[in-house]
């Protein structure tokens, strides 16, 4: 496993205390979703895991080989060390998950702390994402494992928002902060991922990304460089007859559509608050008017279902603001 690109402070911070001999029971690796704070947990578990074995000494960092035993459980998903929590599909029949992690998930960890690890002097428990554990019932569940750590257990806590988190959670972590990637990184991330797409694809995908690889993945293949095109060519000009925008809006209206209708939602905001840092006076208030807009009918949008059509035909009308003669 090669660790995420990009948070390397964040990465040489948890091997120092690694390195220390004196690590905390339980970590919060908080940050925006999609930056690697999951990956690097699986990374870490791995790590950390391994070194609790006999065996060989392990090299510097991160690695661990894969044909190590630890590997190949973690791989095989037998590490009977090792758990992670994260939200499961609804039943058998759909793959639509839970809305959280319920209580269930939290207490059938109980069985395994009655125990002292086995393959390891340390046992691993990842909760990916500690937002979405249910309240209050499997926090307070949590909360106790984590007041009282059984022996050699260590948690690591994906948070997208830990302001969120009860405070009695979040004093018992340690929280380690995971930044926004730049866009020299986000390209590196997305070049590696999707090998095939040209620069311009890379370049509009690291735009709607807004520093998350995950979320600039979730718009891979939707063809976002000519959606990109589109936007500047009805920001350029206003599109005084409306053909660029009763065009857009009949392409992203059918239901076959609604991947792409779903980034445009996300896109056309920012591609609007992209085109306020270069303005001055009334065209700076007008961009920065839109922006409001525009993020305001995205969350409508989608809260209430609006009609896609019409929607589209309206947000395209707030990039059209930005033409220099409006």
């Amino acid at each position: 496993m090669t660790l995420p690109i990009g948070n390397a402070a964040a990465q040489a911070a948890f091997l120092s205390a690694m390195s220390s001999g004196s690590l905390h029971h339980a970590w919060l690796f908080a940050g925006p979703e999609g930056v690697g704070k999951a990956s690097f947990a699986r990374i870490a578990a791995r790590r950390l895991l391994a070194e609790g074995t006999a065996g060989a000494p392990l090299p510097p960092g991160f690695d661990v080989p894969d044909d190590h035993p630890t590997s190949r459980l973690i791989a095989s998903g037998a590490h009977p060390d090792y758990r992670v929590l994260s939200r499961q599909p609804k039943d058998d029949k759909t793959t639509e998950l839970a809305r959280s992690i319920p209580i269930a998930q939290v207490r059938a960890l109980g069985p395994m702390f009655a125990m002292a690890p086995s393959q390891s002097s340390r046992r691993v428990i990842i909760i990916d994402a500690i937002d979405e554990v249910e309240r209050p019932g499997a926090s307070n569940a949590l909360l106790k494992s984590l007041e009282e750590p059984p022996q050699g257990t260590i948690f690591l806590l994906i948070s997208h928002a830990p302001g969120r988190l009860l405070p009695t959670i979040r004093s018992r972590c340690r929280m380690l902060r995971f930044e926004a990637l730049d866009d020299e990184a986000m390209a590196q991330v997305l070049r590696a991922e999707q090998p095939n797409a040209p620069d311009a694809e890379i370049a509009a995908l690291v735009a709607v990304g807004q520093g998350s690889p995950g979320r600039a993945l979730r718009f891979a293949g939707l063809d976002m460089a000519q959606l990109d095109a589109t936007l500047g060519a009805i920001a350029a000009d206003g599109d005084p007859s409306n053909a660029r925008r009763a065009k857009l809006a009949k392409l992203l209206a059918p239901k076959a559509a609604q991947p792409r209708y779903e980034a445009f939602l996300d896109r056309a905001p920012a591609f609007i608050a992209a085109a306020a840092p270069g303005r001055q006076g009334p065209a700076l208030r007008t961009a920065l008017d839109s922006y409001d807009a525009a993020r305001a009918l995205s969350a409508s949008a989608r809260a209430l279902s609006l009609d896609a059509q019409a929607t589209v035909f309206e947000m395209a009308g707030l990039v059209a603001t930005l033409a220099p003669d409006r």
